[in-house]
């Protein structure tokens, strides 16, 4: 089972990239078995343009390797900061130039990331407008992490001991029914019945 951590953030060095190193040390422990990052620190990927329609290929040789990437894996786990309490449009790009052939039917996990006591409102935006037309499948449990720079350091020092134990915990069980949705719809997508060549386009 291989679940690719998403790391949304910008940044070279991102509280997200923070939160993805603990995901993906706690998945590896013993949830699944290749659980790799893909992180967008520095926009790797430039925004979507008619090119990625018409088969350019700056396009083929910059999305081919990522397409494997995301077409290998069984599920996801999406972590989005909240930058003026929105989603950052490199990840918003990232499903723009994402189809149902990598991603269509495949469980992900959302875990916001938020300085303060924010981040409720970038997980209502990547539940809106991120999966139409690829499929991608949120499952229901989500983890917001407020205060992140206070929890889930390497140093115990660095973290307020109350809130650190509690994400940690939530984070564990919230990673193991994501495990179980990933086996769930490996049923789903073997059945057939989501193959179609006629309705490309979610509704």
């Amino acid at each position: 089972m291989k679940i690719t951590i998403i790391s949304g953030s910008h940044r070279a060095e991102a509280q997200s990239l923070k939160v993805a190193g603990f995901i993906q040390k706690t998945l590896e422990a013993g949830i699944c078995d290749e659980a790799p990052i893909l992180s967008l620190a520095d926009n790797p990927l430039p925004l979507w343009d008619q090119g990625v329609w018409d088969g350019d290929d700056k396009w083929k040789k910059l999305l081919t390797p990522l397409r494997e990437q995301l077409a290998s894996s069984d599920g996801f786990v999406v972590i989005t900061p909240e930058w003026h309490g929105q989603v950052p449009a490199g990840l918003k790009n990232l499903f723009l130039l994402s189809s149902k052939n990598e991603l269509g039917h495949k469980p992900a996990m959302i875990v916001a990331v938020s300085s303060g006591d924010g981040g409720a409102t970038p997980v209502a935006e990547l539940r809106m407008s991120s999966y139409k037309n690829n499929r991608l499948c949120y499952i229901p449990e989500q983890i917001i992490i407020r205060n992140v720079e206070q929890v889930l350091n390497d140093d115990a020092k660095d973290n307020d001991e109350r809130s650190d134990s509690f994400f940690r915990e939530r984070i564990t069980w919230s990673l193991n029914i994501l495990k179980e949705y990933v086996s769930a719809l490996e049923l789903v997508r073997n059945s057939g019945a989501t193959q179609t060549d006629k309705f490309n386009n979610g509704m």
